[in-house]
């Protein structure tokens, strides 16, 4: 019954795949990860748990995903791999500003980070002409925190010989407003940048609302200031 199934199933999507409900469409899409069982009441779970089918996609989690009643790893990890090609294939399609300035910046994150359900950090490197050269995203795939060792910093830097950094990380579900983790994090970044001759140019975190900005807020120059390579040497120098 399930193959009669499957078949007509498939027929449909080759004839006219707009004419698909959501459910329809996961239904098929399980068939790849569950060979031999019904997935439609699986399909319609996963509906219900998340509520469309965008959620599904953006704000399932493995975890989440597994929770569903049909849903294993491989459905779970083959759910989580779409959802990842449709939000690089989206931010793909959104153009980046070509020479780095604050305010489009800015903008350009809301729209760039506005659908990712995960903590990420991405890293923008800009040449001399402060233009935006490449972007190379750090994540960890959690909904909680995002991490980034010093030696992939230094890693990416060795490859693409930045003259500049802008920083930007997400706090899906959350205000902007900076952490303690995240006032850290930007002082860490202000030395590793100092020690390798990278400007710092900004730390922007996309949450709720309006993102903040270290480099509006004053704090930027704050924090270079204070953790300049100079500034460490002349502290050291004291003692």
């Amino acid at each position: 019954m399930h193959e009669g199934h499957r078949k007509r199933m498939l027929d449909r999507l080759k004839r006219d795949p707009a004419g698909l409900q959501d459910h329809e469409l996961l239904e098929i899409l399980l068939f790849f990860s569950v060979p031999r069982a019904n997935t439609n009441p699986t399909a319609h779970d996963l509906i219900s748990s998340f509520g469309t089918l965008k959620d599904v996609f953006c704000a399932g989690t493995f975890e989440r995903l597994c929770e569903v009643h049909g849903i294993g790893e491989s459905s779970a990890s083959l759910l989580l791999a779409i959802g990842e090609v449709c939000t690089r294939l989206q931010v793909g399609a959104l153009p980046m500003p070509q020479v780095f300035s604050p305010h489009t910046f800015r903008q350009f994150c809301m729209a760039r980070y506005c659908n990712i359900r995960e903590e990420i950090i991405e890293l923008f490197c800009l040449d001399a002409q402060e233009r935006i050269t490449f972007a190379k995203r750090y994540t960890t795939h959690s909904f909680h925190e995002a991490e980034l060792e010093p030696q992939e910093i230094n890693d990416l830097f060795a490859a693409e010989k930045p003259r500049g950094l802008v920083i930007v990380h997400t706090h899906p579900g959350a205000p902007a407003t900076p952490s303690r983790e995240d006032d850290f994090f930007t002082r860490q970044m202000a030395v590793i940048c100092s020690c390798d001759g990278v400007e710092l140019y900004d730390h922007i975190i996309v949450g709720e609302g309006e993102p903040y900005s270290y480099l509006r807020d004053g704090k930027l120059e704050e924090i270079k200031n204070c953790f300049s390579r100079e500034a460490i040497v002349k502290r050291m120098a004291s003692f």
